[in-house]
């Protein structure tokens, strides 16, 4: 299984992609601008996306995409994802106003988007992966996701500001890579908190939710880029203190566009 990092930043700016991940070259997890540097053709062979949520970070490359490889296509692209995300991409995305309804164009028996509904828990095959919908706490509904090629999960855990069902599960799961986010810096806590998103020490009490010290890599994504190295110089701080916070060795890692989980 591989996954290569389209983007990963919780905003734009140059270098800076927001969130999407490409699986085997034929599955989107998200669809943030991080899309747009992929060729038309790699865009073409993409037939599923699966959306963590309906924020714009995450979904501002879809329409965009379909646009670009409609014609390219022989088959609608399938987006999958929480009937209130995919809800809300019909009333505010593909409604004939700001971008064409792709679920009747260029008919409704051959749309170039069909929209189809998971829950929280279901275990999805694709892409030669299954992909597992996991449990999200955010301002909106939302999810994470395992992703298993047969060779253990890559675990994302979307935008969340903590949730005790995420731990429970990843502690049952063949875990070999965990992404997840802090979004803000310690002078927006109180923000990150009402956003449903993590900040250093908040993640901190996350990961005391494992019992022990993790046999794989933990990559830390969605940082905001003015925030950036602030994050990590706190996350530094944090683990300089003397006693490791979660009671072993930290060992973050900050997630790059670019990036390549091979699993």
């Amino acid at each position: 299984m591989r996954i290569r990092v389209l983007g990963c930043s919780g905003a734009i700016a140059r270098n800076c992609r927001t969130t999407s991940f490409l699986v085997n070259e034929q599955l989107l997890i998200d669809a943030g601008t991080g899309v747009g540097d992929l060729t038309l053709d790699e865009m073409a062979r993409i037939n599923d996306v699966f959306l963590t949520h309906s924020h714009l970070d995450h979904i501002a490359a879809l329409p965009l995409m379909l646009d670009s490889v409609a014609k390219l296509r022989h088959t609608p692209l399938r987006v999958r994802g929480l009937p209130a995300t995919l809800q809300a991409l019909r009333q505010h995305v593909f409604n004939d106003v700001i971008w064409p309804d792709f679920t009747r164009l260029p008919s409704a028996d051959k749309p170039f988007l069909t929209l189809h509904p998971f829950e929280l828990g279901e275990q999805l095959p694709c892409a030669d992966v299954q992909i597992e919908v996991l449990p999200a706490c955010h301002a909106v509904p939302a999810v994470g996701f395992a992703v298993d090629g047969g060779h253990g999960a890559w675990v994302f855990s979307g935008d969340t500001g903590g949730d005790p069902r995420f731990w429970a599960r990843v502690q049952q799961l063949s875990v070999k890579a965990l992404v997840i986010e802090t979004a803000f810096g310690e002078a927006e806590h109180e923000l990150a908190v009402r956003s449903g998103h993590l900040s250093p020490i908040t993640l901190i009490e996350e990961l005391r939710h494992l019992p022990r010290q993790p046999d794989y890599p933990i990559h830390i994504t969605h940082t905001k880029p003015s925030e950036t190295a602030d994050i990590a110089a706190q996350l530094q701080a944090l683990e300089a203190q003397g006693e490791h916070p979660v009671g072993w060795p930290l060992c973050l890692k900050g997630l790059q566009a670019g990036d390549e989980f091979i699993i």
